[in-house]
């Protein structure tokens, strides 16, 4: 287990750019493994969640290399039985996207993960499955990993499915549904939260040649049957979710800090990020493809947010309400309980150990802002709660280690090289 030690940081200053979307990068890699033929992927991401995709489309058929400036990907129609048992480490968007796809293999596919993995809800997913003629199965009938999927195709029909749980659900049916024997209708029972990450779903798959007609609320999409995922070369862009963190840095500790390679026409919803920093009082710039953090003159300001769409931002909106005056309310956050850690509770323990006043509501926390001090802190395991901690800490009065950094390489591996290169008193002990 790898320490970060942090001291405070007077101030930030110059240029970073931001890593690729995790996002994408998934989508990209299975629609292309769908795609017979070659497709190109420049810039992907490469984490611990990625390359678990990269590992279970490979497992599927998919032919992955690396090239000069990213992968290629040379894909098939009809997914292949997987010859081990598919191992998806952390990433609950390996299983839940990919779940749907091994039932149109024709053999049986086993999907697991680690432990956090292993205790992530399932059932919604697998009853969907269900109503389109799929046997699949949780090995302990918890509806958590291990799953047992028993291919041969997918019938069809119409599923209904909450959507208050993951919307990692619905990507999952919509990667599956297009080779479905008949048409899909996939409704969804409940409001669709994290709305913009099945927007950047359906943009992956139009890429691909898919046709998918979604009502304009999320609430029904419809799928024809029978069609043929064509191949695509993209260029993944930076992601925002990662990003907010290196901004919110810059916000808290009032310093002038340009993110590149962010596209103002993003699709993202963490996008939302430079919205909560604009109203919290800090001052940015937003250019074609990059965001400008200049400072907040007057300090940081409590503010009242709703973070139903944008969940991954839960994290780093509570760091800066630490740092602001006045109280923040945040809401929407109810299904972070079931994330790579009880972020709700998580985020509240580590922050209340370096001073933090925040109190727990049923879906978010009433933080009062005023500042922090140094403190060791634990992340859980937990990526964005260890990149929370590590952002809080530049203005908290004193040290803070946050133990088992390592967690970042889930999702933004030069979360810490970045850091530094922007000025942050941090170091790896």
């Amino acid at each position: 287990m790898t320490d970060l030690v942090v001291r405070k940081t007077e101030s930030l200053s110059g240029t970073a750019e931001a890593p690729p979307s995790k996002a994408y990068t998934h989508r990209a890699l299975i629609a292309a493994s769908l795609s017979e033929g070659r497709s190109s992927i420049r810039k992907p991401l490469v984490c611990d969640d990625t390359m678990a995709t990269i590992k279970t489309c490979s497992l599927l058929g998919a032919r992955i290399g690396k090239v000069e400036g990213g992968l290629v990907v040379n894909g098939i129609s009809k997914p292949a039985t997987p010859e081990d048992v598919v191992h998806c480490g952390d990433s609950a968007s390996t299983l839940r996207f990919l779940t749907p796809v091994c039932a149109l293999a024709e053999g049986i596919s086993v999907l697991t993960g680690n432990e956090g993995l292993r205790r992530r809800p399932m059932k919604p997913l697998l009853d969907a499955l269900r109503q389109l003629n799929v046997r699949c199965h949780s090995t302990r009938g918890d509806g958590c990993p291990p799953i047992i999927v028993f291919g041969g195709g997918i019938r069809g029909g119409r599923a209904s499915i909450r959507g208050d749980v993951s919307s990692q659900f619905v990507s999952g049916l919509l990667f599956g549904a297009p080779r479905a024997d008949g048409d899909t209708e996939i409704v969804v029972t409940t409001q669709l939260e994290s709305k913009p990450y099945v927007t950047v779903t359906l943009d992956a798959l139009y890429k691909h040649g898919i046709k998918v007609e979604p009502s304009p609320d999320y609430g029904r999409f419809f799928v024809p049957c029978g069609q043929a995922y064509t191949p695509f070369n993209h260029v993944i862009e930076g992601d925002y979710s990662s990003a907010a963190f290196l901004l919110a840095a810059a916000a808290i500790t009032n310093s002038y800090v340009k993110i590149t390679n962010l596209r103002r026409d993003t699709l993202q919803g963490d996008r939302k990020v430079i919205e909560v920093l604009q109203e919290m009082g800090s001052q940015v710039k937003v250019g074609e493809y990059y965001v400008e953090v200049l400072g907040a003159n007057q300090g940081l300001r409590g503010v009242e947010v709703d973070l139903r769409d944008t969940p991954d931002l839960v994290p780093v909106c509570a760091a800066l309400a630490c740092h602001a005056q006045g109280r923040t309310v945040i809401m929407g956050a109810g299904r972070l309980r079931f994330k790579e850690s009880d972020r709700i509770a998580s985020i509240s323990s580590e922050l209340r150990k370096m001073g933090g006043k925040i109190m727990e509501s049923k879906d978010g926390f009433i933080i009062k802002g005023g500042g922090l001090h140094g403190a060791e802190t634990d992340p859980h395991r937990d990526h964005r709660i260890a990149m929370a901690c590590a952002v809080a800490a530049l203005r908290a009065e004193g040290t803070t280690t946050i133990h088992g950094i390592e967690c970042v390489d889930k999702s933004y591996p030069d979360f810490v090289k970045d850091l530094l290169s922007l000025g942050g008193e941090v170091h790896v002990g």
